[in-house]
Parts: C-alpha cells; structure tokens; sequence
C-alpha cells in the first residue's frame, strides 16, 4: 500500500452502489449526471477551483486564475472524443505498488485498459519493474521502467526516477492521465496541470486507514491523512473514488473535485456452477465447513484474523478448515502461529491461475476478507459472483459492496466467528443465490462507463464499450 516515503527533489522515492447502467458521479454527496445535468461543482482551494463542472460540461481545472484546459473545447453538448493523436484519447496511466502477483490492483488496471481502447481509445500502462520492457497487450500498450524495490513491502516496486518519468511522458505527449498512487506519484498531477492535461487520480486504500493498520493513532492519522489528501486533491483535477466510504476522507477536507466510479466484476470467469464437491471435499480434508481467505498477506490486510476466526470456530465445536490464497511479508509468521496452534490451515501463495482461483471461490463455504482499510476489495466481489458468502471487515468500504449478501463485523475475532456462524445457519442455496445476485450489479461495463466519464472522454467515432466490459 501506498505510503508517504518520497521527498520533493528530483530522486527520492520514498453507495451504497448506484443501481441501473448509467455512469453517474457523485461530487461531495451529490450524484451529477455528466452530460444532462445541471448545476456547478469544483474543489475551490487557495483560491482556485478545481474539475469545475457547469451546465454539464467539464470546464477543466483552474489553480490561481489559469484554465487548465477544459475537457470539452466546444460550447454544445458532448460527443466523441477526439485526441491529438487521431480519434479517441491517449490516456496515460501510472500505477506503483503494483507486481506480477498483485491482486485487485492489476485485475483492475487490466480491465479498464481493455475498455479504454475497445472505447476507442489509446491507453498506455506504466508501471516499474526489474527490467525495461515496452509491450502490446489487451489492455494496450506496456511500459515498464526499472524501479527500486521498497524495502517492507513484500516486493513492491515503485517509479523512482521522476526525470525519466517526466521525459516518458513528455514523449507520450497524452490526452489524459491516470494516476494509481496519491503519494510517490502525486507530482504527476502538479506535471499535469503545468503541461494542460486532464488529471485523475484514483484512490485505491484509505491513507487514514493504511496508517491505522501501521499502528498509527487515529487522530494522528487522521491529521496526516488530511495534509496528504489536501495536497492530492489540489494537484490533481479529478479524485476517483470506488465507493462512498473512499469518498469520505477527501469530503472532510472539503474536497470538491472527488467522483465515484465503482469497479466491476468478472461474471463470466466467476460463476456459482463451478463450485465442485470434489474440489472441495479435498480441501476441507474431511472438515465440515471450508473458509477460504484471498489476500496479500501484509499488516494492513490483517490476515491473522482470519487464522484467529478459525482458532475460535474450533473452540466453538464448529469443524472448519481454512485455505489461504495469497502471499507476502507476513506468509512466514503465519505458517509458523498455525502450526504452534495447530490449526487446520492449508497455504497455497499466489495462485496465478484465475480459472483456478474461481473453481477455490466458488467451493468454499464463506470467505473471508478482515482488511480495515479496503475501499472495493475485488477479491471479495469475485466470491460473491461465485455464489460464496463473505465476512468483511465493518471498518472498511466492504459492507458497501456485499450488502445483505455477506456479514460486516467488528475487527475481533470473536464478532468474526459469529458473523461466520449466522451465514452458516441461512439455507446453502439461498445465501448463495443473494451473492450472485449482488455481484451482477457490479459490471465492467459500468466500470468503464463511469471511468470515462471521469475523464470525460466518451468512445471514440465508430467505437463502443467492449463485450468484456459489458459483463
């Protein structure tokens, strides 16, 4: 997760869900219609107003009197986009604290790249990595820059090198950004607005959140939280965020410029008639219920609730065992606190094979996701799509997107064990049958939709949402 280790010189690195198929945004409370609604809204900060939006029309940014560069050039209603580089935009997306194994951070950055340019776009992908690499693939094009990897992380890399950053970019010469990180890449919004290009930034965990798990105090981390936010609302034109409870953070500060575009679902891959009794009689070893926990395995993902609710279901008479799907820093200490108590816990790492990692979802009896500082959690609406039941973490945005379809508890193991015990004691198919039906509000197609929107960018002449983006 993302945290504040960068300096300011050139090297250091440090809705409730809408329902229906439209791609509203919500600014501070309000849902805005992009294209027919009426009415203003921008992030007014020292002065300047930022991501206005009047009449319908995005007007651009504007930081002390200067115009940033209005989205729409001309005065009537919107159409197709049409970039410097021909029909549709290039948008030029930069993630870090993204790898290989990452989970709903790459999962999603695939996804909305291959609406992007089945939208009739360009998008173009840089991410750091070991190696330099320029690829094509189905989100678009890939760039990987050489990056440092930051120590405590579990691997994570981050694009560390601003000046070939700031050259790359220069070169690519987009129509819109996208940034996945408010702090090592925050100065790409300020490189934005120097250089007249739309800017988004999406907000993918909490900083308040993150540094509560670090063990921060929360008013500590509340007061930092807002001098970063402060600083990411005004350097950027827009702030994405996934769910109403990411949103709240930025609203504190009197954010204006913040819109909400929730993730999607893949509900082809994911389905409930894959669940199989083999599989998971091989898995439950024999054990009466099957939990399943899909996570990285660091401190702000708080797996150790879930070797807990275990210990607890155990103590409790319930015959249950749990596979764990996932790696990083804490998988050691783990395995180790499993096999000191005993418990029935079976450690698969990072299962790379998604065909695979749904047949795991779809058998388990309930999963769990104990994250505090989730704002979507993919992972979790994967299961729903499978037909599983999931206990989520009350702290976090997660109660948001199950619904009436999981159990929220509070972050102990024992409210953990309880919400488990009440999803056990509704009828199989009648929880499973709820959790499919939530998942199907979550499409990619009205992902990418709201995206877009964010951006302003409607599909290019000719082009429309692509078939994977409307599941």
């Amino acid at each position: 997760m993302s945290v504040e280790h960068v300096r300011d010189d050139e090297h250091s690195v440090a809705d409730p869900v809408h329902g229906g198929a439209g791609a509203d945004l919500v600014h501070s409370g309000t849902t805005v219609d992009p294209i027919h609604r009426s009415g203003e809204v921008g992030a007014v900060h020292d002065g300047g107003v930022l991501g206005a939006v009047r009449d319908g029309r995005v007007l651009g940014s504007v930081h002390g009197g200067e115009v940033l560069g209005p989205i729409h050039d001309d005065a009537g209603a919107a159409g197709p986009v049409h970039g410097r580089h021909g029909d549709g935009l290039r948008i030029v997306r930069l993630a870090n604290f993204v790898t290989p194994t990452s989970g709903g951070l790459r999962t999603a950055l695939d996804r909305l790249g291959q609406g992007y340019r089945e939208a009739g776009h360009e998008p173009v992908l840089v991410v750091p990595g070991d190696l330099a690499s320029d690829v094509r693939t189905a989100q678009g094009r890939v760039i990987t820059l050489p990056g440092p990897v930051l120590p405590g992380t579990g691997g994570y890399r981050v694009l560390a090198d601003r000046r070939r950053v700031r050259r790359l970019l220069e070169d690519l010469a987009p129509d819109r950004i996208e940034v996945s990180d408010r702090t090592t890449l925050r100065w790409t919004g300020e490189w934005a607005r120097r250089a007249r290009v739309p800017s988004v930034m999406v907000s993918h965990e909490t900083a308040d959140g993150v540094l509560r798990t670090w063990g921060v105090p929360a008013p500590v981390a509340a007061r930092a939280a807002d001098r970063l936010n402060r600083r990411t609302a005004w350097a950027f034109a827009r702030i994405v965020c996934t769910t109403e409870w990411a949103e709240r953070e930025f609203l504190r500060i009197g954010a204006r410029n913040v819109v909400r575009a929730p993730l999607g679902v893949d509900l082809e891959r994911c389905r409930p008639d894959r669940r199989s009794t083999l599989l998971r009689a091989r898995y439950a070893d024999g054990e009466r219920v099957l939990l399943l926990l899909c996570s990285r395995l660091s401190v702000e993902k708080r797996p150790g609730v879930a070797l807990d609710t275990l210990a607890e279901l155990h103590d409790a008479g319930v015959a249950a065992t749990l596979v764990v799907a996932g790696d990083g820093p804490l998988k050691g200490a783990l395995e180790r606190r499993a096999r000191e108590r005993r418990l029935p816990v079976r450690f698969l790492g990072h299962v790379a094979d998604r065909e695979a990692l749904a047949d795991l979802q779809a058998a388990a009896d309930v999963c769990l996701a104990p994250g505090p500082a989730e704002t979507f959690g993919l992972s979790a609406l994967e299961a729903l799509a499978c037909g599983t039941p999931v206990v989520v973490s009350a702290s976090s945005a997660l109660p948001e997107v199950v619904g009436t379809a999981g159990a929220a508890a509070v972050d102990t193991p024992g409210a953990f064990t309880s919400a488990v015990r009440g999803l056990l004691a509704v009828p199989e198919d009648t929880r499973r049958r709820a959790a499919r039906a939530r998942a199907e509000v979550f499409t990619w197609e009205r992902s990418v939709t709201a995206f877009l929107a964010a951006h302003d960018a409607l599909p290019a002449d000719g082009a429309r949402l692509p078939e994977e983006a409307r599941r």
